[in-house]
Protein backbone atom coordinates (compact mmCIF):
# COMPACT_ATOMS: atom_id res chain seq x y z
CA UNK A 1 0.00 0.00 0.00
CA UNK A 2 2.90 2.46 0.48
CA UNK A 3 4.39 1.72 -2.68
CA UNK A 4 1.07 2.79 -4.56
CA UNK A 5 0.79 5.86 -2.22
CA UNK A 6 4.10 7.06 -3.15
CA UNK A 7 3.70 6.40 -6.89
CA UNK A 8 0.48 8.31 -6.53
CA UNK A 9 2.07 10.96 -5.46
CA UNK A 10 4.78 10.91 -7.73
CA UNK A 11 2.49 10.73 -10.44
CA UNK A 12 0.59 13.59 -9.30
CA UNK A 13 3.10 15.66 -8.70
CA UNK A 14 4.43 15.48 -12.19
CA UNK A 15 1.36 16.89 -13.07
CA UNK A 16 0.80 19.13 -11.19
CA UNK A 17 3.87 20.87 -12.49
CA UNK A 18 2.92 20.29 -15.88
CA UNK A 19 -0.36 22.00 -14.86
CA UNK A 20 1.10 25.09 -13.15
CA UNK A 21 3.95 25.32 -15.86
CA UNK A 22 1.31 25.05 -18.96
CA UNK A 23 -0.04 27.69 -17.70
CA UNK A 24 2.84 29.74 -16.92
CA UNK A 25 3.73 29.95 -20.05
CA UNK A 26 0.70 30.93 -21.60
CA UNK A 27 0.56 33.64 -18.96
CA UNK A 28 4.28 34.62 -19.44
CA UNK A 29 3.52 35.03 -23.31
CA UNK A 30 0.61 37.28 -22.97
CA UNK A 31 2.77 39.57 -20.54
CA UNK A 32 5.34 39.85 -22.58
CA UNK A 33 2.93 40.48 -25.60
CA UNK A 34 0.95 43.29 -24.26
CA UNK A 35 2.49 44.73 -21.27
CA UNK A 36 5.87 44.30 -20.84
CA UNK A 37 6.60 46.01 -24.04
CA UNK A 38 7.56 43.23 -26.58
CA UNK A 39 4.77 43.04 -29.50
CA UNK A 40 6.17 40.29 -31.48
CA UNK A 41 4.76 36.82 -31.22
CA UNK A 42 6.89 35.82 -34.10
CA UNK A 43 10.64 36.89 -32.87
CA UNK A 44 9.42 35.39 -29.78
CA UNK A 45 8.50 32.27 -31.02
CA UNK A 46 11.80 32.01 -32.91
CA UNK A 47 13.75 32.94 -29.65
CA UNK A 48 12.06 29.55 -28.03
CA UNK A 49 12.52 27.69 -30.97
CA UNK A 50 16.53 28.37 -31.04
CA UNK A 51 16.85 27.96 -27.50
CA UNK A 52 14.54 24.37 -27.37
CA UNK A 53 16.19 23.56 -30.30
CA UNK A 54 20.27 24.09 -29.03
CA UNK A 55 19.25 22.34 -25.70
CA UNK A 56 17.70 19.43 -27.41
CA UNK A 57 20.69 19.09 -29.34
CA UNK A 58 22.78 18.92 -26.56
CA UNK A 59 20.47 16.43 -24.42
CA UNK A 60 20.27 14.46 -27.89
CA UNK A 61 24.05 14.85 -29.26
CA UNK A 62 26.56 16.03 -26.52
CA UNK A 63 25.45 14.31 -23.24
CA UNK A 64 23.52 11.27 -24.53
CA UNK A 65 20.62 11.84 -22.20
CA UNK A 66 17.32 11.42 -24.84
CA UNK A 67 18.30 8.58 -27.40
CA UNK A 68 17.65 10.09 -30.91
CA UNK A 69 16.09 8.16 -34.09
CA UNK A 70 17.92 7.01 -36.91
CA UNK A 71 16.22 9.18 -40.27
CA UNK A 72 17.40 9.63 -43.61
CA UNK A 73 17.40 12.69 -45.55
CA UNK A 74 14.61 11.97 -47.36
CA UNK A 75 12.42 11.01 -44.26
CA UNK A 76 13.59 14.00 -42.86
CA UNK A 77 11.83 15.96 -46.13
CA UNK A 78 9.23 14.35 -46.55
CA UNK A 79 7.40 13.41 -43.03
CA UNK A 80 9.02 16.17 -40.38
CA UNK A 81 9.50 19.36 -42.67
CA UNK A 82 5.72 18.98 -43.76
CA UNK A 83 4.15 19.29 -40.19
CA UNK A 84 7.51 22.16 -38.75
CA UNK A 85 6.16 24.03 -41.80
CA UNK A 86 2.05 23.76 -40.49
CA UNK A 87 3.43 24.20 -37.06
CA UNK A 88 5.11 27.38 -37.43
CA UNK A 89 2.07 28.43 -39.14
CA UNK A 90 0.28 27.28 -36.02
CA UNK A 91 2.54 29.15 -33.69
CA UNK A 92 2.89 32.49 -35.81
CA UNK A 93 -1.31 32.71 -36.15
CA UNK A 94 -1.85 31.28 -32.45
CA UNK A 95 0.59 33.65 -30.67
CA UNK A 96 -0.09 36.72 -32.94
CA UNK A 97 -3.84 36.02 -31.67
CA UNK A 98 -2.78 36.98 -27.79
CA UNK A 99 -1.87 40.51 -28.52
CA UNK A 100 -5.70 41.13 -29.66
CA UNK A 101 -7.44 39.05 -27.66
CA UNK A 102 -7.76 37.67 -23.63
CA UNK A 103 -6.08 34.39 -22.80
CA UNK A 104 -9.24 33.18 -21.34
CA UNK A 105 -11.72 34.04 -24.44
CA UNK A 106 -8.65 32.21 -26.17
CA UNK A 107 -8.87 29.27 -23.93
CA UNK A 108 -12.90 29.25 -24.86
CA UNK A 109 -11.99 29.37 -28.55
CA UNK A 110 -10.08 26.36 -28.48
CA UNK A 111 -12.77 23.75 -27.30
CA UNK A 112 -13.44 23.79 -30.82
CA UNK A 113 -10.34 21.91 -31.46
CA UNK A 114 -11.85 18.55 -31.26
CA UNK A 115 -14.67 19.85 -33.60
CA UNK A 116 -12.25 21.29 -36.71
CA UNK A 117 -10.00 17.64 -35.98
CA UNK A 118 -12.25 15.21 -36.17
CA UNK A 119 -14.10 16.74 -39.40
CA UNK A 120 -10.80 17.70 -41.18
CA UNK A 121 -9.65 13.62 -39.97
CA UNK A 122 -13.45 12.83 -41.83
CA UNK A 123 -11.91 14.86 -45.01
CA UNK A 124 -8.86 12.83 -44.99
CA UNK A 125 -10.09 9.51 -44.53
CA UNK A 126 -8.26 8.98 -40.84
CA UNK A 127 -11.73 9.38 -39.21
CA UNK A 128 -14.90 7.30 -39.29
CA UNK A 129 -18.07 9.84 -39.99
CA UNK A 130 -20.45 8.83 -37.21
CA UNK A 131 -23.58 11.39 -36.75
CA UNK A 132 -24.22 11.28 -33.11
CA UNK A 133 -20.30 12.33 -33.01
CA UNK A 134 -20.56 15.06 -35.72
CA UNK A 135 -24.11 16.28 -33.78
CA UNK A 136 -21.68 16.42 -30.65
CA UNK A 137 -19.22 18.19 -32.76
CA UNK A 138 -22.04 20.66 -33.42
CA UNK A 139 -22.81 21.31 -29.68
CA UNK A 140 -19.36 22.47 -29.19
CA UNK A 141 -19.39 25.16 -32.03
CA UNK A 142 -22.59 26.40 -30.86
CA UNK A 143 -21.27 26.98 -27.42
CA UNK A 144 -17.93 28.52 -28.56
CA UNK A 145 -20.30 30.46 -30.68
CA UNK A 146 -22.06 31.99 -27.87
CA UNK A 147 -19.41 32.54 -26.07
CA UNK A 148 -18.06 34.65 -28.57
CA UNK A 149 -21.17 36.58 -29.19
CA UNK A 150 -20.48 37.31 -25.17
CA UNK A 151 -17.06 38.19 -25.15
CA UNK A 152 -17.17 42.03 -24.48
CA UNK A 153 -13.67 42.94 -26.03
CA UNK A 154 -13.93 40.98 -29.32
CA UNK A 155 -11.29 41.55 -32.03
CA UNK A 156 -12.27 40.55 -35.32
CA UNK A 157 -8.31 40.37 -36.47
CA UNK A 158 -7.52 38.46 -32.97
CA UNK A 159 -10.58 35.81 -33.73
CA UNK A 160 -9.50 35.10 -38.05
CA UNK A 161 -5.84 34.49 -36.56
CA UNK A 162 -7.18 31.76 -33.75
CA UNK A 163 -8.96 30.51 -36.07
CA UNK A 164 -6.53 30.12 -38.88
CA UNK A 165 -4.18 28.31 -35.66
CA UNK A 166 -6.81 26.36 -35.12
CA UNK A 167 -8.11 25.26 -38.37
CA UNK A 168 -4.23 24.69 -39.15
CA UNK A 169 -3.13 22.66 -35.84
CA UNK A 170 -6.25 20.80 -36.90
CA UNK A 171 -4.58 19.60 -39.99
CA UNK A 172 -1.24 19.10 -38.80
CA UNK A 173 -2.59 16.55 -36.18
CA UNK A 174 -4.24 14.75 -38.82
CA UNK A 175 -0.70 14.86 -40.84
CA UNK A 176 1.01 13.66 -38.03
CA UNK A 177 -1.30 10.51 -38.20
CA UNK A 178 -0.68 9.88 -41.89
CA UNK A 179 3.04 10.84 -42.25
CA UNK A 180 4.39 9.75 -38.90
CA UNK A 181 2.28 6.98 -37.31
CA UNK A 182 2.07 5.23 -40.56
CA UNK A 183 5.82 5.11 -40.98
CA UNK A 184 6.19 3.99 -37.48
CA UNK A 185 8.45 7.04 -36.42
CA UNK A 186 8.16 7.77 -32.83
CA UNK A 187 9.09 10.74 -31.54
CA UNK A 188 8.98 12.02 -27.78
CA UNK A 189 9.05 15.69 -26.26
CA UNK A 190 12.72 16.20 -26.85
CA UNK A 191 13.45 14.42 -29.66
CA UNK A 192 10.46 16.43 -31.28
CA UNK A 193 12.07 19.52 -30.49
CA UNK A 194 15.48 18.10 -32.04
CA UNK A 195 13.87 17.44 -35.54
CA UNK A 196 11.46 19.43 -35.76
CA UNK A 197 12.49 23.25 -34.26
CA UNK A 198 15.30 23.39 -36.38
CA UNK A 199 12.62 23.29 -39.68
CA UNK A 200 9.88 25.28 -37.91
CA UNK A 201 12.79 27.89 -37.17
CA UNK A 202 13.38 28.63 -40.90
CA UNK A 203 9.80 28.51 -42.03
CA UNK A 204 9.33 31.22 -39.14
CA UNK A 205 11.76 33.72 -41.08
CA UNK A 206 9.61 34.31 -43.45
CA UNK A 207 6.73 36.13 -41.22
CA UNK A 208 9.58 37.65 -39.09
CA UNK A 209 11.24 39.08 -42.64
CA UNK A 210 8.02 40.31 -44.09
CA UNK A 211 5.83 41.27 -40.70
CA UNK A 212 8.37 42.06 -38.02
CA UNK A 213 11.60 43.06 -39.22
CA UNK A 214 10.61 46.11 -40.95
CA UNK A 215 8.95 47.50 -37.28
CA UNK A 216 12.03 46.62 -35.90
CA UNK A 217 14.42 48.62 -38.34
CA UNK A 218 11.76 51.57 -38.23
CA UNK A 219 12.34 52.27 -34.80
CA UNK A 220 8.93 53.80 -34.46
CA UNK A 221 8.17 51.89 -31.27
CA UNK A 222 9.66 51.43 -28.13
CA UNK A 223 10.70 47.74 -27.41
CA UNK A 224 11.70 46.58 -24.25
CA UNK A 225 14.90 43.64 -25.08
CA UNK A 226 15.30 42.80 -21.27
CA UNK A 227 17.47 39.77 -21.89
CA UNK A 228 16.30 38.23 -18.53
CA UNK A 229 12.82 38.77 -18.94
CA UNK A 230 13.30 36.77 -22.69
CA UNK A 231 15.47 34.17 -21.81
CA UNK A 232 13.55 33.11 -18.49
CA UNK A 233 10.84 32.95 -20.91
CA UNK A 234 12.19 30.61 -23.26
CA UNK A 235 13.67 28.25 -20.48
CA UNK A 236 10.20 28.19 -19.19
CA UNK A 237 8.94 27.05 -22.56
CA UNK A 238 11.90 24.51 -22.45
CA UNK A 239 10.94 23.43 -18.51
CA UNK A 240 7.55 22.89 -19.29
CA UNK A 241 8.74 20.32 -22.32
CA UNK A 242 10.60 18.43 -20.08
CA UNK A 243 8.01 18.11 -17.60
CA UNK A 244 6.07 16.28 -20.13
CA UNK A 245 9.16 14.23 -20.94
CA UNK A 246 9.34 12.93 -17.12
CA UNK A 247 5.53 13.12 -17.01
CA UNK A 248 5.58 9.68 -19.72
CA UNK A 249 4.38 6.72 -18.62
CA UNK A 250 3.79 8.35 -15.37
CA UNK A 251 -0.05 8.52 -15.40
CA UNK A 252 -2.88 8.00 -18.08
CA UNK A 253 -4.49 9.60 -21.06
CA UNK A 254 -8.02 10.39 -19.03
CA UNK A 255 -5.96 11.90 -16.19
CA UNK A 256 -4.29 14.56 -18.51
CA UNK A 257 -8.09 15.18 -19.76
CA UNK A 258 -8.79 15.98 -16.29
CA UNK A 259 -5.61 17.73 -15.97
CA UNK A 260 -6.01 19.20 -19.22
CA UNK A 261 -9.85 21.02 -18.15
CA UNK A 262 -8.26 21.84 -15.10
CA UNK A 263 -5.86 23.80 -16.43
CA UNK A 264 -7.87 25.45 -18.71
CA UNK A 265 -10.81 26.40 -15.81
CA UNK A 266 -7.66 28.04 -13.69
CA UNK A 267 -6.33 29.91 -16.87
CA UNK A 268 -9.83 31.44 -17.93
CA UNK A 269 -10.58 33.00 -14.22
CA UNK A 270 -6.56 33.91 -13.79
CA UNK A 271 -6.05 35.39 -16.56
CA UNK A 272 -8.92 37.66 -15.95
CA UNK A 273 -7.98 38.60 -12.86
CA UNK A 274 -4.15 39.43 -14.28
CA UNK A 275 -5.51 41.14 -17.34
CA UNK A 276 -8.14 43.13 -16.18
CA UNK A 277 -10.44 41.26 -18.90
CA UNK A 278 -13.37 40.80 -17.59
CA UNK A 279 -15.80 38.13 -18.71
CA UNK A 280 -19.28 38.11 -19.39
CA UNK A 281 -22.32 35.64 -18.02
CA UNK A 282 -23.38 34.91 -21.17
CA UNK A 283 -19.58 33.88 -21.80
CA UNK A 284 -19.55 31.24 -19.02
CA UNK A 285 -22.70 29.84 -20.20
CA UNK A 286 -21.53 29.29 -23.85
CA UNK A 287 -18.30 28.07 -22.32
CA UNK A 288 -19.81 25.34 -19.92
CA UNK A 289 -22.11 24.03 -23.25
CA UNK A 290 -18.71 23.64 -24.70
CA UNK A 291 -16.70 22.27 -22.04
CA UNK A 292 -19.69 19.56 -21.67
CA UNK A 293 -19.70 18.52 -25.12
CA UNK A 294 -15.89 18.48 -24.86
CA UNK A 295 -16.03 15.87 -21.78
CA UNK A 296 -18.83 13.81 -23.23
CA UNK A 297 -16.21 13.61 -26.15
CA UNK A 298 -13.30 12.56 -23.96
CA UNK A 299 -15.67 9.75 -22.09
CA UNK A 300 -16.95 8.11 -25.77
CA UNK A 301 -13.47 8.25 -26.61
CA UNK A 302 -11.99 6.64 -23.24
CA UNK A 303 -14.78 4.08 -23.34
CA UNK A 304 -13.49 3.02 -26.80
CA UNK A 305 -9.71 2.55 -25.27
CA UNK A 306 -11.14 0.46 -22.74
CA UNK A 307 -12.80 -1.61 -24.91
CA UNK A 308 -10.00 -1.95 -27.15
CA UNK A 309 -8.12 -2.87 -24.24
CA UNK A 310 -10.29 -5.51 -23.15
CA UNK A 311 -10.34 -7.02 -26.88
CA UNK A 312 -6.57 -7.21 -27.15
CA UNK A 313 -6.24 -8.25 -23.76
CA UNK A 314 -8.50 -11.16 -24.30
CA UNK A 315 -6.80 -12.06 -27.58
CA UNK A 316 -8.92 -10.56 -30.04
CA UNK A 317 -7.89 -8.14 -33.11
CA UNK A 318 -7.09 -5.22 -31.59
CA UNK A 319 -9.11 -2.26 -32.58
CA UNK A 320 -7.33 0.45 -34.49
CA UNK A 321 -7.78 4.18 -32.17
CA UNK A 322 -6.68 7.22 -32.64
CA UNK A 323 -4.88 9.10 -29.23
CA UNK A 324 -7.02 11.92 -30.01
CA UNK A 325 -7.48 13.71 -26.92
CA UNK A 326 -9.44 17.08 -26.18
CA UNK A 327 -7.72 18.07 -23.01
CA UNK A 328 -5.93 21.75 -23.42
CA UNK A 329 -8.60 23.24 -26.12
CA UNK A 330 -8.75 19.59 -27.94
CA UNK A 331 -5.46 19.36 -28.54
CA UNK A 332 -4.01 15.64 -28.76
CA UNK A 333 -2.51 15.09 -25.72
CA UNK A 334 -1.10 11.94 -26.21
CA UNK A 335 0.68 13.15 -29.52
CA UNK A 336 1.76 16.74 -28.48
CA UNK A 337 4.43 18.44 -26.16
CA UNK A 338 4.22 22.62 -25.65
CA UNK A 339 6.23 25.08 -26.97
CA UNK A 340 4.73 28.69 -26.60
CA UNK A 341 1.08 27.86 -25.53
CA UNK A 342 1.02 25.63 -28.74
CA UNK A 343 1.31 22.31 -29.16
CA UNK A 344 4.63 20.53 -31.11
CA UNK A 345 3.82 17.11 -32.67
CA UNK A 346 4.97 14.12 -30.96
CA UNK A 347 4.07 10.25 -32.33
CA UNK A 348 4.73 8.58 -28.82
CA UNK A 349 3.94 10.02 -25.79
Amino acid sequence: MPGIIEEALVAYTYVGTWIVMSAGVILYNKYILTVFGFPFPVTLTMIHMAFCSALAFVLVRVLGVVKGINMSRETYVQKIVPIAGLFAVVLWMGNSAYVYLSVAFIQMVKALMPCVVYTVGCVFKVEKYKRETMMNMLVIALGVAIASYGELNFNLTGFMLLIGSIACEAVRIVSIQMLLTSADIKLNSVTTLYYVSPACLVFLLAPFVFIEAPRFASGAEDVNLDPMVLGSNAMLAFGLNMAVYLLIGKTSALTMNVAGVIKDWMLIFISSVMFDAPISTLQLWGYLLAFLAVCYYNYQKYQERVAAEAAKGAGGKAVKLDDREAAGGGIEMTKQITVNGNAVPSSKQ
